[in-house]
Order: structure tokens, then C-alpha cells, then sequence
């Protein structure tokens, strides 16, 4: 069973370590504890990196700092999704790079505490650092931003060209129950679909490409989405693109049904192992280069933290016996 609609958002579309989109298994910022319902492809990356970081964000929903790195994701995903909003002739990289202005406008409408970027004051966003160094002023830095989403959005046209294509979704909500019950959601940035009705993944990334040894992470993203589509419509997605615009790079792969299953098993795995988390209240931390943007090293016992007290109850290993 299964449901798809179209949903648009403006949540981080997940360029930086860790990041969500709107639909997606909660990410910080709430303030209730919840036990976790759904998996997304965000949030199996979390729990796959550090257990401790998928309880941070999923239970206890910890608040977690804006960044310029993933607004920036955010900004150029809403540029590229609304651009198919004109005729195909005026699909230009000129219009495009225009339209980043106003996306950020309406970005700070939707979400004001963005504005907090580029505030002026100490630290990261103001003028002068604990270090006494003068730092680039606020307005400056976020002219200079600014710059490099249209930068970004130049480079696109590199890689695809829009004036030859009819998306047939952008910022696709697709959500879908298991027979064994567990419920995948996600967005997915763009579906294409051809006249012979072959149908194609599209996703934006504003990093670099991967490594050729770290493809199979990135890939995993996809994938999930391709088995989501798949369970839904009951066709296998004829092909998975990522379309890195930081270093002018386009990563394909052609799924079978067996790569779906084994992505299925995976998952089951994967939330076999966070039920008992949950259900223990052991949650792991994993220390690793993403800790380096983690805003959570406060609570991490890897850092010397403490993590806030467990706010769901805990079943007694006796209690527990003979689950499966």
C-alpha cells in the first residue's frame, strides 16, 4: 500500500552531513519527543553514521544552527525547481542566476530565522572573532553567497539543459508502507519520464562528487527513492542520476530488481536495529570526520558530553524476550 503526492518546501534538501527535507523523518528543532514511525533516506544516513545523532534528531529533536552551506543547497534546489515554471525558450541560464535573489527572499519569508546568517556580531556571523581577527562583513558575506548560489545555478546548464525538459514532478513527496509495516518516505527532486515511459531519478546535489570508493553511499539515497517508486507504481525506475553542481559532475546507475531488494533487506535491517535502540535506550555514538559539523558535541560522551536524559521509557531486557 502506498500514497504519492507533490509537496514543496523549503527545509534543508540535504547537502550538508546529516540534512532532511520537508516530509522526511523529523531533524531537530522540535520540542517533543517522539518514538520513531517512518525512515527516510536522511535519517537511515544519520542512524548509519552515528546512532547517537539519529536520537538526537529523531527523539529528542535537538535544535540544530542554520548553515550557509545547506541554505545555500536550499536556495539553488527552489531556483532549479521553479525555473520549469517558465517556457521551455526562456529556461536560460541568465534567468536562472536572476532568480536567486528573489528565492532567497522568499526563503527568509518562509523561514526567518535564516537572517541570523548573515546578522553582524561576534563569532561566525559578526565582524570580529575570539581570536581578535577582523572578519568579512555581514552584508558583504552574504553578497559574496549569494555569488556563488548563482554560480551554482550557472553551472547547471552545463550538465542538463532545461529548455529540452518536461519534468514529469519536481520536489516529489512519495511515501509508502512495507508488507512488513514499515513505512519509507522521502522527496525526490525531479522525475523525468520518457515517451516510452521509462522512468528517471533525478537528484541535485550543490557538493562535489564523491570519490569513485564512496559512490555506493551516495547511490544509496537513490536507490531508496527507486524502491519507493517501484513499490508504488510497480515499475523499476529505468535510471539514477545525481547531478553534483559543485564540481560539475554527473553520477548515473541503471537499477535491476535485485539491487531493490537488497536496498529492502538493508533497510529492514536497519530499522530492526534502531527498534532496539529505541526500545533500549542505547544509542552508540560513532565518532567519525562528519563530527567536525555536528552541533550536538555538547551531548556527546565522545567529546566529553553528557546527552540529555532518555525521554521515552526503556523495556527490560526480560520484556523483551522473544521479539523479534
Amino acid at each position: 500500500m502506498g500514497t504519492s503526492t507533490e509537496k514543496s518546501g523549503t527545509e534543508t534538501p540535504g547537502e550538508e552531513p546529516g540534512g532532511g527535507k520537508p516530509g522526511e523523518e523529523p531533524g531537530g528543532g522540535g520540542s517533543a519527543s517522539a518514538r520513531p514511525s517512518s525512515l527516510s533516506p536522511s535519517r537511515a544516513s544519520d542512524f548509519m553514521t552515528c546512532p547517537l545523532l539519529y536520537r538526537f534528531r529523531v527523539i529528542d529533536r535537538l535544535p540544530e544552527k542554520p548553515s550557509e552551506a545547506a541554505t545555500r543547497g536550499t536556495l539553488v534546489h527552489a531556483v532549479l525547481e521553479r525555473l520549469f515554471d517558465d517556457p521551455a525558450v526562456e529556461r536560460t541560464a541568465q534567468r536562472a542566476r536572476s532568480m536567486v535573489a528573489g528565492e532567497w527572499e522568499r526563503l527568509l519569508a518562509a523561514r526567518p530565522e535564516l537572517a541570523e546568517l548573515f546578522a553582524e556580531g561576534d563569532g561566525e556571523n559578526g565582524q570580529d572573532g575570539d581570536d581578535g581577527e577582523e572578519r568579512t562583513p555581514a552584508a558583504e558575506r552574504l553578497v559574496r553567497w549569494l555569488s556563488e548560489a548563482e554560480q551554482l545555478v550557472a553551472r547547471w546548464f552545463t550538465l542538463e539543459d532545461p529548455s529540452r525538459l518536461e519534468p514529469a514532478e519536481r520536489e516529489l513527496f512519495v511515501e509508502t508502507e512495507l508488507e512488513s509495516g514499515l513505512t519509507l518516505r522521502g522527496i525526490i527532486d525531479r522525475v523525468d519520464v520518457a515517451p516510452t515511459g521509462d522512468v528517471r531519478i533525478v537528484d541535485y546535489k550543490t557538493g562535489k562528487a564523491p570519490r569513485p570508493e564512496y559512490a555506493s553511499g551516495a547511490l544509496f539515497q537513490m536507490k531508496f527513492y527507486a524502491l519507493v517508486l517501484w513499490r508504488l507504481r510497480g515499475t523499476v525506475p529505468r535510471r539514477l542520476q545525481l547531478v553534483y553542481l559543485g564540481s560539475g559532475d554527473v553520477l548515473t546507475y541503471d537499477p535491476v530488481e535485485d539491487d531493490l531488494r537488497g536496498v529492502e533487506r538493508k533497510l529492514h535491517a536497519l530499522w530492526d536495529a534502531i527498534r532496539r535502540s529505541t526500545e533500549t535506550g542505547d544509542w552508540r555514538p560513532r565518532r567519525s570526520r562528519l563530527c567536525d559539523w555536528c552541533d550536538h558535541q555538547s551531548f556527546c560522551p565522545e567529546f566529553g558530553g553528557t546527552p540529555p536524559p532518555y525521554p521515552l521509557p526503556v523495556i527490560p531486557a526480560q520484556g523483551r524476550m522473544g521479539q523479534v
